[in-house]
């Protein structure tokens, strides 16, 4: 097996040299960069990280949880956290919650056990363990919480506009003509879904349009779950809402199946709207009008403030919040709704 002495010696520099490319951790020049990384490959030379962080008590390593890798939001984020890692010469872990309470509080005991030198958390819709994330962070382990920021706890933290964004995507919905809108949630246990609703609120506060109490279904983030509250509520609505505005993907899914279980046609006999996109655009007939989150950027902003953190960078007397601004992609689903047509009662 290849030592990193044999790299030095085939690179033709030192053995520090080496080292500083391997992890980054010392600028060096392009030349003599490209000279280490073709001896490696030539050497097929693996380097032993765990050894290095025996001897320097540094893994280069962090840590991620997500509630769900299979919604389409969450992988975005882990690319865009993982993209700005390996720039600094940082592995990602990734870890799946589930949204489950337990075992939420079981993985972040496992990424501490793995050393991991930070971590990215999206906390999942149950109480979250905000003792847990408090001793994690004295303990010198900084957190940055992505998305669902948790209440309670003063924490670094990188989302959307959350009440921008749902109020524009209701504003939306207005436009194209629509006055009797239904807004389907997740779990009110969740800031940015409160934060979804006040925006829903806000677009018919300044619309002048009453906000009705039967028109907001709260839901969870099941989407067989909210498929059926949905088919329950279509069915019983006297008249029936014009506009359906979800708050997030899974929702969003559950609202549609509960559409076409119920018979009826986006946008024909009810515009949609929804938070998040879905899958890819075209699997969808009609397409989906959709508040889209730069899950991406969200990712790649708050594994640079966890480095910043790491490295000892950024305010030590203050949390570092950063709200970024949704896109509104508007496709057909959203076209006119069928009040012209009579607001007739779902089958």
């Amino acid at each position: 097996m290849p030592s990193i002495k044999k790299v030095a010696e085939v690179a033709g520099v030192s053995v520090g040299t080496v080292s500083h490319v391997i992890t980054g951790s010392v600028p060096v020049s392009e030349s003599l960069r490209l000279k280490v990384q073709a001896a490696i490959r030539d050497l097929n030379y693996h380097p032993n990280h765990v050894a290095r962080s025996l001897k320097t008590s540094k893994t280069l390593t962090l840590g991620i949880m997500v509630p769900d890798m299979t919604i389409w939001f969450f992988p975005q984020v882990i690319r865009g956290a993982e993209t700005a890692a390996r720039r600094r010469g940082y592995s990602l872990i990734a870890v799946n919650s589930d949204d489950d309470f337990e075992r939420q509080k079981e993985l972040l005991s496992l990424l501490r056990s793995q050393r991991v030198e930070g971590i990215l958390l999206v906390v999942a819709a149950a109480p979250t363990p905000l003792t847990q994330i408090t001793r994690i962070i004295e303990a010198g382990i900084p957190v940055v919480c992505v998305d669902r920021v948790p209440d309670r706890i003063p924490v670094d933290s990188v989302s959307v506009e959350d009440l921008d964004a749902a109020q524009m995507g209701v504003e939306h919905l207005i436009a194209m003509g629509a006055r009797r809108i239904a807004i389907v949630t997740g779990p009110m246990t969740l800031k940015n879904e409160r934060h979804r609703l006040q925006g829903y609120r806000q677009a018919l506060q300044q619309a002048g349009i009453a906000c009705h109490a039967d028109l907001i279904w709260q839901g969870n983030l099941r989407p067989d779950d909210v498929a059926a509250i949905c088919r329950e509520r279509l069915r019983e609505a006297r008249p029936r809402p014009d506009a359906i505005f979800a708050t997030n993907g899974p929702t969003a899914l559950g609202v549609l199946r509960a559409l076409r279980d119920c018979g009826l046609r986006t946008p024909e006999d009810v515009a949609f709207a929804t938070f998040d996109e879905l899958t890819v655009e075209d699997l969808f007939t009609p397409s989906i009008t959709t508040v889209v989150q730069p899950a991406y950027d969200i990712g790649f902003r708050a594994a640079e403030i966890l480095l910043q953190r790491i490295e000892g960078r950024g305010p030590a007397d203050q949390t570092i919040t950063i709200r970024l601004p949704a896109a509104l992609k508007v496709r057909a689903s959203s076209g006119a709704a069928a009040q012209s047509k009579g607001n007739q009662a779902a089958p």
